[in-house]
C-alpha cells in the first residue's frame, strides 16, 4: 500500500512560502514498523525488476554494540518484499553494492592469534539470502585502532596497519589502499578490484611513501580498467617546517599493471585543494579549488586537463572567488576564510559545462560531563555551506554560489548534509532541516536558520543555468513524520528519480521524489 501526493499539496506550500513550484512529484511508501531502533544505513543499490536493497547495521544491547545486518528489499511501488537478518559481527563493515543479481558486502576483521588484518567480501543471491565468505587477502600486522581512514581532516599516519576504500560505482570498481609501517618497514600496496570481485591491478606504491603519506581521497576508472586515476593528498615526512612551508600538496596518481606515476601540479601562489579527477571524450580533466597561500584557505578554482597517458598538464586555469561571492557568503567580516571543502557530485551539461557541488565539512572535539561524575571526549561532525559552481567548456568560471547552512551531529550523518541532481543545466539541492522559512537574498544567496523542531521538512532548491536561486518546501513535517536520511539517496539517472529512506524510532519508510522533465 502507498500513498500518492497530489502536486496541490506542493502547490500550496509554495503559495505559503512565497517559493516557485518546483518541477517535482513525490510519494511516499507505507510505514512499517522495526524492531531496531538504533542502526545506521549502510548501503543503498537497485536490483532486478526494479527492486531496491537497502542493509542496514543495528546494535542493541544496555551498552550500544553492533550485532548484525538487517537487509530490506522494497518493489518499485515502495511495498516492503522481505527482510533478512544477517547476524555476522566482529569485523569493520567497509561498503556494499548489488550486482549480477548479488548483494557484496566488504569487510575488514582482525585475527589476534595470526597478527593479521583479512578482507573479506559475503555475498548473497538477492532475495534468496544465503551468505557465503571468501577472503580477499591478508596482511600481517599488529592490531590498531580505527584502521578505516574514513574521515577528510583527522588524518594520522601512526605506525601500524591503516586502509582505505574508494569507489569508482559507474566503472563497477574499487580500490583498496593498504599501508603498514613498522620501524624501518614501510610498505604501500594498492589493489584495484571489479564487480565480479576479481582483481584488475595490483601495485607496489612503496617508493612513493619514502618521503609522503598518502590520504587518498577519489577514484576515477577508465572505461576498459586498464588505468586507475586516484587523488591525494600527500603529507610530507618531516619532523620540522619553517612557518612559510607547505606540510603537503595534491597529487594525480595514476595506476597501471605496471606500476604508478603520480604528478603535482603546484606553482608558486597557486596550491591545488580538493581536487576531483573525471574521464570525458578521451581527457582526463581535474577539477577543485586552489589556495593562493600556504594556510589552507581556498581563494578559487581550478581547471585542469591532463593527458590520460603521460599526465603532463595541459589547459589549466585558476578562477579566483568574486568580492561579491565572498560578501555573499561572509557578509562583512572580511577576514572569514573559506577552508575543509569535500566534493560531493560533477556533472557535464550538454554544452560542455562543468556543474560540481562540495560542502564545507570539518570535525571538533570537547570534553563534557558523562552524567555520573566523569568526563567524556565528544566528536562532532559539521556539515556547513554548500558551495555550488558552474565552469564552462574553457573551464572558465560562469557563476559560483553559495547556500548557507549549519548542521552539526554526533553519530549518524545520513540525516545532516544534502543531496544533489542536475537536468538540463539546473542543479537541485534536497536539504532535510527543522529550519521553516529559508531567507533567499538577490536570488544568488540563501540562507537557513537554525530550526528548533524535532521533526523535519524537506526542501528543494533550484540553480538554474544562470545561476538564479529558487527553493520550495517540498515536504512538510507534518506530511513527513519520518525524517529523510536526506545525504544518502538512490539515483536513478534514467528516470530522473531519487529514494530516500526514512525512519524514526520503530517506524521506517520509503520516500521517492521524481524530477519532471
Amino acid at each position: 500500500m502507498y500513498r500518492n501526493l497530489c502536486m496541490a499539496v506542493a502547490l500550496l506550500a509554495a503559495w505559503v512560502c512565497g517559493a516557485q513550484e518546483m518541477p517535482v512529484d513525490y510519494m511516499f511508501g507505507e510505514k512499517y514498523n522495526d524492531r531496531y531502533r538504533y542502526s545506521n544505513l549502510v548501503t543503498f543499490s537497485e536490483s532486478a525488476q526494479g527492486n531496491k536493497v537497502l542493509v542496514r547495521a543495528y546494535y542493541t544491547g544496555l551498552i550500544l554494540r553492533p550485532k548484525g545486518y538487517l537487509i530490506e528489499r522494497y518493489n518499485p511501488q515502495l511495498e516492503l518484499i522481505d527482510e533478512y537478518n544477517y547476524k555476522f559481527r566482529g569485523a569493520d563493515f567497509l561498503d556494499g553494492f548489488v550486482a549480477n543479481g548479488q548483494l557484496y558486502l566488504l569487510f575488514l576483521s582482525y585475527d589476534p592469534e595470526r597478527l593479521s588484518y583479512t578482507y573479506s567480501v559475503h555475498q548473497t543471491p538477492v532475495g534468496a539470502y544465503n551468505f557465503t565468505r571468501k577472503d580477499l587477502l591478508t596482511i600481517p600486522s599488529v592490531y590498531v585502532e580505527n584502521p578505516v581512514d574514513k574521515n577528510y581532516y583527522n588524518r594520522k599516519f601512526n605506525s601500524g596497519f591503516s586502509t582505505t576504500l574508494l569507489f569508482d560505482r559507474e566503472q563497477k570498481a574499487f580500490a583498496l589502499s593498504l599501508h603498514h609501517k613498522k620501524g624501518d618497514v614501510n610498505k604501500h600496496r594498492i589493489l584495484v578490484y571489479n564487480f565480479n570481485m576479481q582483481p584488475v591491478m595490483d601495485v607496489d606504491f612503496s617508493a612513493s611513501v619514502e618521503e609522503k603519506n598518502y590520504a587518498f581521497e577519489a577514484l576515477e576508472m577508465a572505461p576498459d580498467h586498464s588505468a586507475a586515476y586516484l587523488v591525494a593528498k600527500a603529507y610530507f615526512r618531516k619532523r620540522r617546517f619553517k612557518a612559510e612551508e607547505r606540510k603537503f600538496q595534491y597529487e594525480l596518481i595514476k595506476l597501471a599493471r605496471d606500476g604508478a606515476q603520480t604528478a603535482s601540479y603546484d606553482r608558486e601562489g597557486f596550491y591545488s585543494e580538493a581536487l576531483k579527477p573525471i574521464l570525458r571524450n578521451g581527457k582526463l580533466i581535474c577539477v577543485g579549488f586552489y589556495a593562493d597561500r600556504k594556510d589552507e584557505r581556498y581563494n578559487g578554482l581550478e581547471y585542469l586537463e591532463v593527458d590520460p597517458q603521460t599526465l603532463q598538464a595541459g589547459i589549466h586555469k585558476y578562477n579566483p572567488f568574486s568580492h561579491q561571492f565572498m560578501v555573499d557568503k561572509f557578509g562583512s567580516e572580511s577576514e572569514k576564510a573559506i577552508k575543509n571543502l569535500v566534493f560531493k557530485d560533477v556533472h557535464f551539461t550538454p554544452d560542455g559545462s562543468l556543474l560540481f557541488n562540495a560542502e564545507e565539512y570539518f570535525v571538533t572535539n570537547s570534553i563534557q560531563d558523562n552524567g555520573s561524575g566523569g568526563r567524556l571526549r565528544v566528536e562532532r561532525f559539521h556539515h556547513n555551506d554548500i558551495i555550488s559552481v558552474r565552469l564552462d567548456s574553457r573551464g572558465d568560471l560562469v557563476w559560483a554560489r553559495n547556500i548557507n547552512k549549519t548542521e552539526v551531529t554526533q553519530g549518524d550523518g545520513a540525516y545532516a548534509s544534502y543531496s544533489a541532481y542536475s537536468k538540463d543545466g539546473h542543479t537541485y539541492f534536497f536539504i532535510c532541516t527543522a529550519a521553516d522559512n529559508p531567507q533567499l537574498l538577490n536570488n544568488e544567496r540563501l540562507i537557513f536558520r537554525q530550526g528548533l523542531s524535532r521533526n523535519r521538512n524537506v526542501f528543494l532548491i533550484r540553480l538554474n543555468p544562470e545561476g538564479r536561486i529558487s527553493w520550495e518546501k517540498i515536504i512538510d513535517q507534518s506530511e513527513a513524520r519520518l525524517p529523510l536520511m536526506v545525504s544518502k539517496p538512490l539515483v536513478e539517472e534514467d528516470e530522473d528519480r531519487l529514494y530516500f529512506y526514512a525512519k524514526r524510532g520503530s517506524k521506517k519508510q520509503l520516500v521517492s521524489v521524481h524530477i519532471r522533465g
